[in-house]
């Protein structure tokens, strides 16, 4: 039987991966999660309902693919860009439901004037991004793009080429902490801020503010609105291990931030992405035995730079980790043209899990 394509149906784009990847390990975001991300009444990236389309491919009426076609206006805005985005790009190894969904990506970003179509962004730069093209037998951490070997081969058939590579990481603790020396310290005028339940929101503001401004100068960044930030963040008080984050003030103002939070991948394998009765008995499970937490991201003010603030804070994080129990440290993506991180990845001793690239097409 042919391949139907199917716009809207979000049902469907929840249920894709696990039909197209039947046997093999997959993880989903949450399906609420996932269902406001791709809302564009509720996202605050998208300025209105033609700014993201969701497309599934069903063969005998089973989903066994699924894209997203989106824009980020801001990005286009600040780079002088004119493209558009897919995102989410999950699909059985059937060379017509790849054509058939990267076909319907391509039309709607014709159909809008776009001369350019690049992916997997979901849903921009500053959250996951890329398609997996090695390290294959390493589980991902919370927060990194994870695929199988045939979505590259199923996008080169397409006429897309891969560009932009990246790597993720992770880090064993014990054997850091053998290598690691004494702790490193904070330099007297400046200070670790509290986080706690109560101060979680303006650490969080801080965290935003010092991304904005340590990452202005990278590659695709556009800052991201007070806006985006809580509607990323809004459940992340429920999960976040207050231990894990650091944030450095300096009179009482922001300079330095770290965001890490514990692996939820196996809880979320675990509850297969759904909250039911029982999702309150897995969390607790899973907070009594996970071991596994991903480090966010990271950033100094440029005026601060230098200082070893960097290195002061991911000590300051580890030990706390080590302490609470974790073993692993993971880290989202590195852009190969980030030597300075490359360095710091080097320094603390980390592994190079999987590698990734994005992957464009000229229309």
């Amino acid at each position: 039987m042919s391949i139907e394509i199917r716009t809207g149906d979000f049902e469907a784009f929840f249920q894709a991966p696990f039909e197209a990847y039947e046997g093999q390990s997959y993880v989903s975001p949450l399906k609420a999660d996932l269902k406001r991300f791709v809302s564009p009444a509720e996202n605050p990236l998208f300025d209105g309902a033609d700014d993201i389309a969701i497309f599934t491919a069903h063969r005998d009426d089973k989903p066994i693919g699924r894209i997203t076609a989106h824009v980020h206006r801001a990005s286009n805005d600040a780079h002088g860009l004119n493209t558009a985005y897919f995102g989410y790009f999950d699909c059985a190894d059937d060379a017509e439901a790849a054509r058939a969904l990267l076909t319907a990506a391509e039309e709607w970003a014709k159909a809008r004037g776009f001369d350019t179509l690049v992916g997997n962004f979901n849903l921009t730069a500053m959250q996951m991004i890329g398609v997996q093209t090695g390290g294959f037998d390493h589980p991902a951490y919370s927060d990194c793009m994870a695929g199988p070997p045939h979505l590259p081969r199923l996008l080169e058939a397409n006429g897309f080429k891969p560009f932009f590579p990246m790597s993720t990481y992770d880090i064993d603790l014990a054997d850091w902490d053998r290598r690691a020396g004494p702790a490193r310290t904070l330099p007297t005028d400046l200070t670790f801020a509290p986080i706690t339940r109560r101060t979680l929101a303006a650490r969080l503001d801080d965290a935003r503010q010092v991304l904005n401004e340590s990452f202005s100068d990278n590659p695709m960044f556009v800052p991201v609105s007070k806006a985006e930030y809580d509607f990323q963040a809004k459940d992340l008080k429920w999960v976040m291990d207050m231990r894990l984050s650091a944030v450095v003030h300096s009179e009482g103002k922001p300079v330095g931030a770290l965001i890490a939070i514990p692996d939820l991948n196996p809880l979320l394998k675990r509850i297969g992405s759904q909250l039911s009765l029982s999702t309150p008995i897995h969390y607790m499970h899973h907070r009594l035995t996970n071991r596994r937490m991903v480090v966010v991201y990271y950033g100094v003010l440029p005026a601060w730079r230098g200082r070893g603030l960097t290195l002061i804070m991911l000590d300051h994080v580890l030990r706390a980790a080590l302490k609470a129990g974790y073993r692993q440290a993971g880290g989202t993506w590195i852009s190969e043209e980030n030597i300075a991180s490359l360095r710091q990845k080097e320094k603390l001793g980390a592994r190079t899990l999987q590698s990734l690239h994005l992957f464009r097409k000229s229309l």
